[in-house]
């Protein structure tokens, strides 16, 4: 099988991984890439935000699946144009990429399939605005009704910052979403769905804020783990039965059925799990760590997804432990980051790269927010966690700066 993935980031340099190491797969290529993906796998410009692009690249390579990584391709409709020129395609329509691409529209079809989230209501006119943040609050979410790379999210016990944030937007043209507090411990819970038949793969956390203990703004992701020792039993299957499975159900009862990698972003509450959001591919950085434990080879999964056969395949194998992924970001971030810096310590197993190239001089510099994924894994939370951080410390990134406690709450439960 010859296999084009699409995107740049350490999500799609962990695909290339477990696809590199998959004997189903004759030829790999990345596009755009990086330096670190540039090891395991030809490489190619393209313009993700352009559909027609990739499906021309996917096209010339003669690929016989493409396997899209980031949301925004998704959202344009690359799938659309890859599955138009004849090759399968792991990811969903633009039509059902809207469940990532517009809140409203996803909370729209959550109501329907009576799925659990936090109450809400759109405002999309700043003279609305003030008379919807009373009947929200005393902890306010406010959230970029589009895409915003995680980042467009403000969860606030400051009324005053809830408005700031959601006139920053409003003054931008863009709707916000105005959202109930859902309190509990947060998870991700990724499933390969191929429009009918729904397969879960291990549940995740992950670090959504900048700095330790939950300080600071809200980030793409500082860190993740899998899987989660304290989850109560039966949550995966509650998971798929009670939220998973009724909007895929809903999806295609809308004439989008849903194609790919569907991720809820859930809050287990004293009620139960109840949904945050949904995105509409693999989560980073938790795929890094989910990803580090799955056995089962991947290009036969994904190629299963996007052609309709997922029933077909035996159920997933998975490593025993645990995986724990660090992320090493560039100063300034999740600001305007610096780039240009030379990174050392990068070619060691485990390090995914995120925003990195190649220099001329062969020196790897930094070329974005998120620099580095550093994955350990181990017998234990605590084994992995140890092994990760032990990593980052033999990295050098001036200005960098990483989370120092990820999974370390859940360490001492193993």
């Amino acid at each position: 099988m010859r296999v084009l993935v699409i995107g740049s980031g350490a999500r799609e340099h962990a695909l290339v991984l477990a696809l590199a190491h998959d004997p189903a797969v004759v030829a790999l290529a990345c596009a755009p890439g990086n330096a670190g993906i540039a090891a395991q796998a030809e490489t190619y410009g393209v313009d993700v935000t352009a559909p027609s692009a990739i499906a021309e690249l996917a096209t010339r390579w003669r690929a016989d699946l493409v396997v899209v990584g980031p949301e925004v391709p998704l959202v344009a409709g690359a799938a659309d144009a890859v599955r138009a020129a004849g090759i399968a395609c792991f990811g969903p329509s633009a039509a059902a990429a809207r469940i990532e691409g517009s809140k409203a529209f996803a909370k729209d079809v959550m109501v329907t399939a009576g799925v659990p989230t936090a109450t809400s209501e759109v405002v999309d006119n700043p003279a609305k605005l003030d008379a919807a943040l009373r009947r929200f609050g005393p902890t306010w979410v406010v959230k970029d009704d589009g895409l915003a790379g995680g980042k467009g999210v403000a969860v606030t016990t400051d009324q005053a910052a809830a408005r700031a944030h959601a006139m920053t937007l409003l003054d931008d043209g863009h709707p916000i979403l105005l959202e109930s507090f859902l309190d509990g411990p947060e998870a991700s819970l990724f499933c390969l769905v191929d429009g009918t038949t729904v397969v879960p793969l291990l549940p995740a956390q992950d670090f959504k804020r900048v700095g330790d203990g939950d300080a600071g703004p809200n980030t793409g992701g500082m860190g993740a783990y899998a899987p989660l020792p304290w989850a109560p039993p039966g949550l995966v299957d509650e998971v798929v039965a009670k939220i998973i499975a009724p909007v895929v159900g809903e999806l295609a009862a809308r004439d989008c059925p849903f194609s790919g990698l569907l991720y809820a972003g859930l809050a287990l509450t004293d009620a139960g799990p109840q949904v945050i959001e949904f995105n509409c591919r693999f989560g980073d950085p938790e795929t890094q760590s989910v990803l580090a434990l799955l056995r089962t080879p991947l290009a036969g999964l994904l190629h299963a997804t996007a052609t309709g056969t997922l029933a077909t395949q035996p159920p997933l194998e998975w490593s025993d432990g645990a995986a724990v992924t660090v992320v090493i970001a560039a100063e300034g971030y999740p600001g305007r980051p610096r780039a240009g810096d030379v990174i050392t310590g990068a070619d060691t197993d485990g390090v995914l790269h995120a925003g990195t190239r190649r220099r001329d001089d062969g020196a790897i510099v930094s070329a974005g927010g998120r620099v580095l994924a550093v994955v350990g894994t181990g017998d234990t939370i605590a084994d992995a966690r140890a092994e990760a951080y032990r990593k980052v410390d033999t990295i050098h990134l001036a200005g960098s700066h990483h989370r120092t406690d990820i999974a370390e709450r859940a360490s001492v439960t193993t």
